[in-house]
């Protein structure tokens, strides 16, 4: 099982409370994860990726055990520890401006 937090404003469009719990088929990577969201919450498609291509948002952050995903490769694997669920894969809303 994957666990995964969502910035509050996700959490409120997704009508969910605290972390999202994903069963994942195959290997764990930012890819997998992002998909079985989008199938379980369906009107959170296109707010962490565009619907063209898969990319991420430019607002949006990956985070999991201390490290900052985002320029990762969307296959590669996720930490262990996210993959067993002892970690929380982090998804993050950034912030701008100055």
């Amino acid at each position: 099982m994957i666990r995964v937090v969502l910035p509050a404003h996700l959490r409120t469009l997704a009508r969910v409370n605290g972390e999202v719990e994903l069963q994942v088929d195959g290997p764990a990577t930012q890819r997998s994860v992002l998909d079985a969201l989008e199938d379980r919450y369906p009107m959170l498609r296109g707010t962490i990726r565009d619907h063209h291509g898969g990319r991420r948002r430019a607002f949006i952050r990956f985070f999991a055990c201390e490290l900052d995903l985002s320029h990762e490769q969307p296959d590669a694997p996720l930490p262990h520890a996210v993959a067993t669920g002892a970690e929380p894969y982090l998804v993050v809303g950034a912030m701008a401006g100055g």
